[in-house]
């Protein structure tokens, strides 16, 4: 049987402490102009236009707008009959869309379909969201799906009730 095993020279690595090893050179711009080139100082006018014009005034609908925090300022003053926390912190309030025209749609639950208020509370919460300043027009949709669980509690209305 004949040894058919590969004797190659192996390099390793050198140490990074080793004195040998060599840092390569750090590139420089200097580097790249060349000595025949003019060097021409660098124009700041490209910030001009971007400097010069306005932040664009916040729209008072849509996400995060000013009418739409005011609608949930309002709903949080409504409080179920049942549970010393407002409609909002329980949860019951899915979504709140103000669209450009300040009208306002409320997704909304109740805690079971056999709520004692099911018949009253979105009348309710469509007056206090119409109510509402800047408010031109409120729409509440109550949906049954997904249901309402204790999981959808804030973390205040939680401590409120003693769950935390």
């Amino acid at each position: 049987m004949t040894d058919t095993t590969d004797q190659r020279e192996f390099l390793a690595a050198p140490a990074p402490n080793d004195a040998l090893a060599q840092k390569p050179p750090r590139a420089r711009v200097s580097d790249a102009i060349e000595e025949d080139e003019e060097v021409k100082p660098r124009q700041r006018d490209y910030l001009d236009g971007f400097l010069a014009a306005s932040p664009e005034a916040p729209s008072a609908g849509g996400d995060g707008g000013e009418l739409q925090g005011a609608v949930v300022d309002a709903l949080k003053e409504i409080y179920d009959p049942e549970i010393p926390v407002n409609i909002y912190d329980l949860g019951l309030i899915y979504g709140v869309d103000v669209d450009e025209e300040s009208d306002v749609t409320i997704t909304m639950t109740l805690t079971t379909p056999h709520c004692p208020v099911a018949e009253t509370m979105p009348g309710e919460v469509e007056l206090r969201a119409s109510s509402v300043p800047g408010i031109r027009d409120a729409e509440v949709n109550l949906v049954w799906d997904p249901p309402w669980s204790p999981e959808k509690m804030s973390d205040e209305a939680r401590l409120e009730l003693g769950m935390l």
